[in-house]
């Protein structure tokens, strides 16, 4: 939800609009930040005045991520937080992307986004064009998907395991082993509705006592 920007805050809006004018999508505050918008053939013109700028002096990548929403026709946002020290300040530039978009790699205007932008590879699969080593960084190398976009299964493609025979890793396709339950979700003041595995010992135990 877009909320009206602060004095300070639309000071800073107005003067990066009018120092990147060409670059500047479009400017709105959320909870009291500030987001550009920009786009991928704009985005390493904007961070460099953001970085290089006198009245700006972002200097500091402190994060990149993205989200998906998979409705959207361009379904990701890529987020990039900056910070300014020496005029503590902060600012989030964002994109919106698709699974084609060739987002440009960060890492020459910011170092510290190189495993930022892995990570956002690995874990979405958006592209990033010049990144000096695009590997996965948190999945295994032969891992399939981008498991943090919201379409990817919850059990994943496939299982890794250690085969004693083989000795060595092997993948194979995901197989559950247990059989798909019904499961009864009435109110717990109500008390469950069906008889759980296990119900009927207890009703023998208690048939027992009254034997005695």
């Amino acid at each position: 939800m877009t909320s009206a920007l602060s004095p300070a805050l639309q000071e800073l809006a107005d003067y990066v609009s009018a120092a990147a004018a060409e670059a500047v999508e479009d400017v709105e505050s959320i909870h009291g930040e500030l987001i550009v918008w920009t786009g991928p053939e704009r985005l390493i013109e904007l961070l460099t005045r953001l970085r290089d700028d006198q009245n700006l002096l972002f200097k500091q990548l402190m994060d990149v991520t993205a989200v998906d929403y998979p409705d959207r026709q361009k379904r990701f946002e890529v987020v990039y937080n900056l910070l300014s020290l020496k005029h503590n300040q902060r600012i989030r530039v964002k994109l919106a992307a698709d699974e084609e978009t060739v987002v440009p790699s960060a890492v020459g205007v910011f170092q510290s986004a190189t495993w930022l932008e892995r990570e956002i590879w690995d874990l979405f699969g958006i592209f990033f064009s010049d990144h000096p080593d695009l590997r996965r960084i948190l999945t295994d190398y032969g891992f399939e998907g981008h498991p943090l976009r919201k379409d990817f299964p919850l059990t994943g493609y496939v299982e890794v395991r250690y085969d004693e025979d083989q000795k060595r890793v092997v993948y194979e396709p995901v197989k559950l082993t247990q059989e798909f339950r019904v499961f009864d979700f009435a109110s717990p003041w109500e008390g469950m509705q069906s008889i759980l595995p296990g119900d009927e010992k207890a009703e023998a135990d208690a048939a027992g006592e009254g034997k005695a």
